[in-house]
């Protein structure tokens, strides 16, 4: 039960308890209920609740406005009101590469959790057989094998369903076509065995296409057979290609009826080019992919092992490693075994290491008290709180850390350590590199772990010297104020926040700050600092200056209804800006011709840290011109 559980349980009672919701969705600030009839909601008591800021009505929608923490109680809501908590996202924005690993991660991310489980209940098997506790041959190696074979073996029902969400197509047809592809008698092997049995065995396939054996065909049409069980890129495109056949039948067919037949001809279009072209065409250039990263590896494994294991946490900073994780999971389910991550394996114990030494020497009592929990965070694989909260802030720690992961990653790859499942994280990955009754990878890999944790530690704590200064004893002498100075991240009018159409921003409930009317549709870095939260539907993007201060800008009032129609984001979250720096561009014609306001609030979400919030004095304002002024 989370902190948040009781507050969600009030929230759901007095919006008129769950059978009145239609729907939630929710945005940086608050939750969108979409209710059956918001008569039976409880306007004053929700007003009233500790924890809720206030209630609007708008657009529809009826919105309880809770804060920054929004989507932790988002998550207790659906819980509690038994809605589905599924959200359907555009991909981001940007390079064709942004986009595909953005959809790559859409795809992966939801069942990670499950498939490092899963991972788990195999290495632990496989420990159970090396320890002599039982055969291979026996019902509980069986049992457990089943359990955690599961997921790779239906790789393609799962990737089924995320894969649906993340292109907008309908949940339980991506299931029924990732189930589609798991069938066994459309598999390769069956369909040879089909042919054989009817034309008598050793006989030959009458079709070829492409160069390959073709076992049957389809109205005439050479079919080459695929074994899809455990395939991982096939579903993605076929799911992708549905969703197009999706989103041209609803414009064509009645709404009485397309309960029914929009995934009749969903399914009818899509599979038959799935298994004709898409998955044959898919399956050839997977298998390409992966035969050039085994020879890159069979030319140079100590280079492979010391730029993966090197660069490792930066591609994760910035979700770049959803370009290699997927074709390890594709090794993996496909032939049994992966090296592919094998480098990466050392890179958070090396992190882990690097914040331990950093304990010893760091002066700021704040961020050494993060350290402990940090710690103990990245001996189970989760090495966030360490990289963004100690380390990359120190910039040179985090350089040591990388350092020790090249090491560790060098002589995993020259003592060929492999992975024989996707397991736990952390720690629990020393079991994924049993192989049966073999447990020298085991070994060779807690050797890797040593070396990465002994040249980051050494490292850090012999070349690292913290440069905050140590407190002096305070002498009454009269000092200047100090103070922050925001930019304005827009070119317009600026007016009073109490001025804005919406309540929950005029009223101040959410922070001290201003509402400018663009002339434009760009959005810049008022100061230098960090990108907090950009919503994936673009219109409100959080920051936190250098100093600490953290900025809400939102572009629009209810644009998130927009689901991110007419913006751009040029920054994600984690990015470090400079002053001025473009965020997000919009268009401002579109945007007010489709009937939404553009006034933008800029709002100072932790006024209460400052003395004062000064607003201009001038009306008209340009980009980058002093906008706020916060005494501290």
């Amino acid at each position: 039960m989370g902190k948040y559980h009781e507050l969600a349980e009030k929230i759901v009672a007095n919006v008129g308890g769950k059978e009145n919701i239609n729907s939630l969705t929710h945005c940086i600030t608050r939750l969108r209920f979409k209710l059956k009839d918001e008569r039976n909601a409880n306007d004053d008591i929700l007003k009233n609740m500790d924890g809720v800021v206030t209630v609007m009505k708008s657009g529809g929608q009826y919105q309880v406005v809770i804060g920054n923490h929004v989507p932790a109680v988002y998550e207790e809501v659906v819980s509690i009101a038994g809605l589905s908590g599924d959200t359907e996202e555009e991909s981001s924005g940007g390079s064709i590469f942004n986009r595909l690993i953005d959809i790559l991660s859409g795809c992966f991310q939801p069942f990670l959790g499950a498939l490092a489980a899963a991972g788990m209940v195999k290495g632990f098997n496989a420990l159970l057989v090396f320890l002599k506790l039982y055969s291979n041959t026996s019902g509980t190696y069986t049992m457990l094998n089943g359990i955690g074979d599961a997921i790779f073996y239906f790789m393609p029902v799962i990737l089924g369903y995320t894969s649906a969400k993340k292109f907008k197509l309908h949940p339980m047809v991506g299931i029924v076509i990732g189930a589609a592809l798991c069938y066994p008698a459309v598999q390769g092997s069956a369909l040879q065995a089909v042919f054989e049995s009817t034309a008598g065995a050793g006989a030959e396939a009458p079709y070829s296409l492409l160069g390959l054996p073709a076992y049957d065909t389809f109205l005439g049409i050479p079919w080459v057979g695929g074994s899809y069980t455990s395939s991982v890129v096939p579903v993605i495109f076929i799911i992708a290609f549905a969703a197009q056949i999706q989103k041209l039948f609803k414009k064509i067919i009645p709404e009485v009826v397309q309960t029914f037949l929009v995934p009749f001809f969903v399914l009818l279009i899509a599979l038959p080019i799935g298994f004709l072209v898409i998955g044959p065409i898919i399956s050839i250039l997977t298998d390409l992919l992966s035969s050039g990263f085994q020879g890159l590896m069979s030319f140079s494994p100590a280079l492979y092992g010391l730029i993966l294991g090197f660069f490792w946490q930066v591609l994760v900073i910035f979700g770049l490693h959803w370009s290699v994780v997927p074709l390890a999971i594709m090794q993996i389910t496909q032939e049994g075994f992966s090296q592919v991550l094998t480098a990466s394996f050392a890179a958070s114990f090396a992190q882990t290491a690097v914040v331990a030494a950093m304990f010893f020497k760091l002066k700021d009592k704040k961020i050494k008290a993060l350290c402990p929990p940090a710690i103990i965070s990245g001996i189970f694989g989760v090495t966030e709180p360490a990289i963004y909260g100690i380390t990359l802030p120190k910039k040179k720690p985090f350089i040591f850390s990388m350092v020790g992961a090249a090491a560790g990653g060098l002589y995993l790859m020259l003592n060929q350590v492999t992975s024989y499942t996707m397991g736990g994280l952390g720690i629990f990955g020393i079991l994924n590199f049993i192989n049966g009754e073999d447990a020298s990878g085991v070994v060779n890999g807690a050797i890797g772990v040593v070396i990465a944790v002994a040249v980051a530690f050494t490292l850090t704590f012999f070349f690292w010297k913290d440069d905050v200064v140590e407190e002096e004893v305070e002498i009454d002498i009269p000092k200047a104020m100090n103070k922050d100075i925001i930019t304005s991240p827009v070119k317009g009018t600026v007016a009073s926040l109490s001025t804005s159409k919406d309540d929950a921003f005029s009223s101040g409930a959410l922070g001290k700050g201003v509402v400018i009317s663009p002339e434009n549709g760009k959005v810049v870095a008022p100061f230098d600092g960090t990108v907090m939260t950009v919503f994936p539907t673009k219109h409100a993007i959080g920051l936190i200056s250098d100093n600490g201060m953290e900025l809400l800008i939102h572009i629009g009032l209810d644009t998130v209804q927009l689901e991110g129609k007419y913006f751009e984001a040029f920054v994600k979250q984690g990015d470090k800006v400079a002053r001025g720096q473009t965020l997000v561009t919009f268009d401002k014609e579109a945007i007010e011709a489709a009937g939404f306001s553009t006034e933008i609030p800029v709002i100072i979400t932790n006024s209460d840290d400052y003395l004062d919030i000064l607003e201009p004095q001038q009306k008209e304002i340009n980009l980058n011109d002093d906008l706020i002024t916060a005494l501290i």
